[in-house]
């Protein structure tokens, strides 16, 4: 029986219009999915008109400007529905889906199904089963001490996997995919008798040691800069009183 690295897998990525989860949102987003290592993936893609101007910053970045964005985009509200029913869809299937930076993409797609459907990530999919595979925080635990960033492109160049296109969701998804196949590859004494629910439970109090590190860290620099702890989706903001 082959290992689950050599197994099916999917992987999700979003391009935004910055980093705030709780404010920010989604421009374009893509569901690759691979029936096994080697195989022919398939690409879902979601191009998205956000309803916000796309600051300049972002499109520098990802290339997506709001002209593009209005002309060929989608209402995010049936968008939304789509990319949760999809990762729905996959989970059901029992297949791992890989995150790059999972409490990102995943929070801020459960903040914009609250903005726009009025549900959350949890409506469309168990929590309990979803198995998600994050690169970053499997790297960060099985090789702790390497100096430098783990950035995707990073990781790709640490992993040698071909990354064409970075900051095209399509791609970064495929490439993270590649890197956690390379990850498992390479670690398989350490992980391969780990099923993909026990690997994302661990990675839940892995990614939590983390943030812990980085905090004291931020701390001893002299930073009031926050790490929240969760994985692989961040809780709600408490209501303000």
């Amino acid at each position: 029986m082959s290992s689950w690295f050599e197994g099916p897998l999917a992987a999700f990525d979003t391009e935004t219009t910055g980093i705030d989860v709780e404010h920010d949102r989604i421009v374009s987003a893509a569901l690759v999915v691979q029936r096994g290592a080697g195989s022919l993936p398939e690409v879902r893609r979601w191009l998205v008109s956000p309803g916000i101007p796309v600051p300049r910053a972002a499109t520098e970045i990802h290339g997506l400007t709001d002209t593009h964005l209005q002309q060929h985009g989608r209402w995010p509200a049936p968008v939304m529905d789509e990319v949760a029913r999809a990762l729905a869809e996959q989970t059901a299937r029992g297949t791992p889906v890989v995150v790059m930076n999972a409490p990102f993409d995943l929070t801020l797609l459960d903040r914009e199904l609250k903005r726009h459907r009025n549900a959350t990530l949890a409506t469309y999919l168990s929590l309990r089963s979803l198995s998600v595979l994050d690169p970053r925080v499997l790297d960060k635990h099985l090789d702790r001490y390497r100096k430098g960033r783990r950035t995707l492109t990073d990781l790709c160049a640490h992993y040698g996997v071909e990354l064409t296109g970075a900051h095209d969701a399509g791609a970064d998804a495929m490439a993270a995919l590649e890197v956690v196949r390379a990850v498992g590859r390479r670690y398989a004494s350490r992980l391969e008798k780990l099923t993909p629910s026990e690997l994302h439970a661990r990675q839940t109090a892995w990614y939590a040691a983390q943030a812990r590190g980085l905090q004291a860290w931020f701390a001893l620099n002299g930073s009031d800069e926050v790490c929240d702890p969760a994985w692989p989706l961040r809780p709600d903001l408490p209501a303000a009183a």
